[in-house]
């Protein structure tokens, strides 16, 4: 009768275990299932978000491109008004060469004028004193009177009249002399002063060209710089989406990896169960049985952890930790270590989302990990090497690259960052890795 008692007790041990046991697993299973189905369909979201956005850059930078090809247009027209400009400019300075040339010859001829003017006045001059000396005209009458004969007379009247003639010629030179020079620098003044005007006309295109130019740069230099800002944007973006596009292979990955583990887990408590229930049983039945069999030992899902959820992945300083910096939020921490081929380590088993080259994170490494039901997104950056591809499944405490100072980055450490379910640009689920090790 014991031995009945015994067996049916045992029996229902066994049922009983049977059916607690695969309902706690499906639970745990089915949650973190459902989490990551979760994060995979809002990683879906973002990325349709993200090539929304990527597609309104496209639509910016083709306006951009649009202006600029308007201000080429422009730039153009202004390049043909310089050339015609230059010509205008070459031209004038030819006429000026031309101008300075005639300069020079009539400044000879004014000073050869001057020179002539400056020895009538002392002929002048000379008469003068003769006529005041000697009465003036009265000198030749005298001179007519003085004639010994008729032919005398007839010379002197001769030589007087050559006299009076000469000095009225030299009168007429002399008034035609200072008319010509009145004229000649009233030419050089006019010379001079169109010469001045050309200055001025030259100076003034030439300045309205050059702001017209220079403005112009500026506006083009301003709407490259905006598409290049674009661009980058672009890129990010398409980083990100790129990332997130990955996020959703790891995670379908993970949950796959989930559903084995937890039916492997069940697999074994069950084992683990059956084990002890059927010890259990034989240890009764070889005392003589008792009368109660002892309380099944509750399942475990998994066994203990040993340290925190994660591992520190590498070994160091912490330099820097999350929160802002330098006016911007730096999601995860810096460990710094001056030594020689430092390997960084997976935190925790999981999937590689992505291995690649970023121009901020330098060499880097996102792992999609499931840990108690609960998905986890870490990140390692700015590694001298990759020794893992995207799409590989890594165990903790794995060695994945080897710290270095590569993409954004000021000295050798590794950038770690820990997100509590998916990566995003906004970093809105990064937390404080050193919390989790």
């Amino acid at each position: 009768m014991k031995k009945q008692i015994l067996s049916l007790a045992v029996v229902s041990t066994l049922s009983l275990g049977s059916l607690l046991s695969p309902l706690t697993v499906d639970q745990v299973t089915a949650a973190s299932i459902s989490e990551m189905q979760k994060q995979k369909k809002e990683l879906e979201q973002k990325r349709s978000g993200i090539t929304s956005e990527i597609n309104e850059k496209d639509s910016k930078i083709g306006e951009l491109q649009n202006e600029q090809q308007v201000l080429n247009d422009q730039i153009k027209k202004l390049d043909f008004a310089v050339s015609d400009a230059e010509q205008k400019i070459a031209a004038k300075n030819k006429e000026i060469s031309q101008t300075t040339e005639e300069i020079a010859v009539l400044e000879v001829e004014i000073t050869e004028l001057k020179k002539r003017i400056e020895k009538r006045n002392e002929l002048l001059k000379d008469k003068a004193r003769s006529f005041q000396e000697n009465g003036g005209t009265v000198n030749y009458i005298d001179v007519l009177l003085g004639a010994q004969s008729f032919s005398d007379f007839v010379d002197r009247v001769g030589a007087v009249t050559t006299i009076v003639n000469a000095d009225k010629d030299i009168l007429e030179q002399h008034r035609q002399d200072k008319q010509d020079l009145e004229t000649k620098q009233q030419q050089v003044e006019a010379k001079l002063n169109s010469l001045k005007d050309m200055k001025k006309e030259l100076e003034a295109l030439t300045v309205q060209l050059n702001a017209q130019i220079k403005e112009k740069n500026e506006l083009m230099s301003s709407l490259k710089h905006e598409e290049e800002q674009m661009h980058a944007a672009k890129l990010d973006l398409a980083e990100a989406a790129d990332v997130l596009a990955a996020q959703e292979a790891a995670f379908a990955q993970a949950i796959e990896l989930e559903k084995k583990r937890q039916a492997e887990r069940a697999r074994q408590a069950e084992l683990e169960r059956q084990r002890k229930a059927a010890e259990a049983a034989a240890a009764a039945k070889s005392s003589g049985g008792s009368s109660s069999a002892p309380a099944p030992e509750p399942v475990v899902s998994e066994p203990p952890s040993s340290g925190g959820m994660i591992i520190m992945p590498a070994s160091g300083r912490v330099t820097s930790g999350i929160g802002q910096r330098w006016g911007t939020f730096h999601a995860g921490v810096d460990i710094a270590n001056r030594g020689s081929n430092v390997p960084i380590y997976a935190a925790a088993d999981g999937v590689v989302i992505r291995s690649y080259y970023s121009s901020s994170y330098g060499n880097a490494i996102f792992v999609a990990h499931s840990i108690n039901g609960q998905t986890w997104t870490t990140v390692y950056a700015h590694m001298s090497n990759r020794s893992v591809s995207s799409g590989a499944v890594v165990s903790r405490g794995q060695r994945i690259g080897t710290m270095g100072n590569t993409g954004q980055s000021y000295g050798q450490h590794l950038h770690f960052e820990l997100h509590k379910g998916s990566w995003n640009a906004s970093k809105t689920n990064a937390v404080n890795p050193a919390a989790y090790w």
